[in-house]
Order: C-alpha cells, then structure tokens, then sequence
C-alpha cells in the first residue's frame, strides 16, 4: 500500500498544515496514481481533510475529495479514508461538548457522499493516531489545545467522538470496514531500572485507544468489540525508547530494539483480528535499506502467524516539515524538493519495492496454483488422487 500525507492541524505558530496541498497531491493526483500503479501499489491510504471540507458547521464540500475518487477509478486504485488526520475545523477542539455531534454529523455525510460516488467497498479511519494526536496536542502542545499534562482526557474524548463515527458510518453503510491506525511502540527499561511496574505500564497504554473503540475499558463510552474490523499499526525507525525518554533509533540501535515482527505478533495475540501496517518509511538514503528489512519482519510476522493484509509505505511523496516549512524530509517513493513540484523516483527503495512486490507475486501465484491442483483431485478407486497420478 501507500499512503499520501494528508495531515490538516494546526502547528505550533499557529499556522493550519495542508500537507496535500504542499505536495500538490491534490492538484496531480491522476499523474501520482498512475506512477504508483506502475509500481505495482494499487491500495492506497488518503484522507478528506476535516478543515477543508467542512465550509461552516455541518455544511460540507466534497469536490476535492471527488477529483481524487475519479482518479482513483480510472487508475484502478483502491482508496481507504481518513476522516480526520489531525485536524478539524477552526472553531473544534476535541474536549468541545459538540465535537462528537460534529464529527458523526461529518462520518454520515461522507459515508452517503461515498455511497452515491464510488461502488467499492468503503474502508474508514476515523480518527488517525489517536494515541498519538493525544499525546501531541494534550501533553507537549503540538497543535490545538496546546496542552500538557492532558493526554489522556484528550484521548477520552477523542475515543469518544470516533465511537459516535463508527456508528454513524455502519448506520448509514453497515457493510463498511473500520480501519483503526495507532503507533506501535517498545519502551524498554534503562540498565540501571530494577521496578518494570512503570515500563510495563506505559507500553500498555498503547493500545488504549483501541481497547475504548473495541469497548475493554471505559464501557461508558459504547464501544463494541465488533469496531475492530481492521488494525493498522504504524512503525518508524524511531519507536522504540528507554524510560528515560532515550531513543533507540535505527539502525545504530538495531541491537536493543524488539524486532518488529515480534511486536506485531503481541498486537496479534492481544486482539486475533486482521492487521496491516499501516505507516512506515525512513529518511534519506536509508529509505530502500529500512523498507527491505521491514518487508523481512512483515514476511516473519505472517509465517509466525500474524493475519497481516498489507503494508503501507508512507508517504509516498516527500514533505516538509510541519512546523519548519524551510525543513524538507526527503522520505517518500518520490522526492518533490524543486519549484515545479516534479515527482523525482527514489530509485534504490523502488528496486527494493518492485523486489518485493515480485516476490510476493510468485508466492501468491504459487498458492493460487496449489489451490487449483487440490481442487482437480477426484475420487478412483475410493480413493482420493490428484490430475497428476491419472
């Protein structure tokens, strides 16, 4: 898969990001589809953008959106939607008395919009990350409210408007599938550390959200066991970390990471529902060498038994930083650092790509083809015997 960033908060200067619009996704969507496709990449992860959508209070402008859905169609590209990406309205914060009546107002409106547009399936992310957006609005003031020491009564309500989404998306589409992304992280105890109590508790909160949507704690909420559809985790190469806050990145830190297989596996006993990574990319020349040994880990994850449906680079087009617009990260499938905004083509992590893709072509035709043979067995004899022994 690959995703597109779709990112529409509002900074730290105060500044709204429009991170399609910085790229030009937006304006060159049909030339970004068909250069993905050619790639072999036919799923993609976008998002509406609250902020854009939403002119006034429950009135709603899709037409962007709808540029990017026929783009889609005419490129064979399967879209899975954000509804909100880390921004909403200006007149919004998440603790608002009227945010989930808002937001649900917003899920219904594009599940209908969707409904009358597109005849795939429809795959919802309601809120994305929201452990994360939790964290960066509610503890170290990244964006609206500018909080700390808020996390969690961030995510509580967070949690509670993207419950109130659920409901109004299968109300309106009981057949759509919800996708819910979190990071996936490792907090490792410093060497000096004798208590794990602590450790152990925040690499717990992780899965938070999750538990609140699915309806393990905070049952006041209404959350349903049958809102984990599908699991996204994302995993960069800076998710793992000491207590102390150290972190443990890679690939000098390689040694003292968990394998990201591993980690996927614990996610995979604790819910036993299909999964996908739902974010992952490294920076500069370590883009091929990151996505090969994640490939790796993905491959050991299935073999292990991990029910993994996909993998998503992200993003497929480089960008510059949300709050130093003269900060480009050079971390795409394509790097746009020129007036012109031109897609220049990463060639090492394409080879890695298109090696992977191959590979799993072979390996899914093989299956296919073992599939077709055991449906030819017939009976002789009264015994069961394939095409090949007659």
């Amino acid at each position: 898969m690959g995703g597109y960033e779709c990112a529409d908060h509002i900074n730290r200067s105060g500044d709204r990001v429009n991170l399609l619009f910085d790229t030009a996704h937006q304006e060159r969507v049909l030339e970004d589809y068909q250069l993905l496709a050619a790639t072999g990449i036919k799923t993609v992860r976008e998002g509406i953008c609250w902020s854009n959508v939403e002119k006034e209070p429950f009135v709603y402008d899709f037409s962007e959106v709808k540029n990017r859905m026929d783009a889609a169609e005419r490129c064979g590209i399967q879209q899975v939607w954000d509804i909100c990406h880390f921004g909403f309205p200006d007149d919004m914060i998440p603790t608002h008395p009227k945010f989930p009546l808002r937001f649900s107002a917003l899920c219904s409106a594009f599940a209908m919009y969707y409904k009358s547009h597109c005849s795939k399936s429809m795959i919802v992310t309601p809120i994305n990350e929201i452990s994360f957006l939790s964290w960066h609005a509610g503890d170290v003031r990244g964006t609206v409210p500018f909080a700390v020491n808020s996390g969690f009564d961030i995510k509580y309500h967070l949690c509670k408007a993207a419950i109130t989404g659920i409901r109004a998306l299968k109300n309106i589409d009981p057949s759509c599938r919800i996708l819910l992304i979190e990071p996936l992280v490792k907090i490792h105890a410093t060497p000096e550390e004798t208590n794990l109590v602590e450790v152990n508790m925040h690499n717990e909160n992780q899965f938070q959200a999750m538990d609140i949507i699915g309806g393990r704690i905070c049952p006041e909420l209404g959350g349903d066991e049958s809102f984990l559809d599908i699991l996204g985790f994302n995993y960069y190469y800076d998710n793992q970390w000491e207590n102390n806050g150290r972190r443990l990145h890679w690939p000098e830190d390689a040694h003292r990471q968990q394998p990201l297989s591993s980690l996927l596996m614990e996610a995979w006993k604790r819910y036993r529902k299909p999964m996908i990574v739902g974010e992952t990319g490294h920076f500069d020349e370590l883009r091929a060498d990151w996505f090969e040994m994640v490939t790796t880990e993905c491959l050991e994850a299935m073999r292990l038994g991990v029910n993994l449906l996909g993998l998503c680079l992200y993003p497929v087009i480089g960008r510059v930083d949300w709050d130093n617009h003269d900060h480009y990260h050079a971390s795409g499938l394509y790097d746009i650092n020129n007036p012109m905004k031109q897609r220049i083509v990463h060639e090492p992590l394409l080879s890695v790509l298109q090696q992977f893709n191959d590979f799993m072509k072979r390996r899914h035709d093989a299956s296919e083809a073992s599939i077709h043979l055991r449906r030819q067995e017939v009976l002789v004899n009264g015994e069961v015997a394939s095409t090949g022994q007659l």
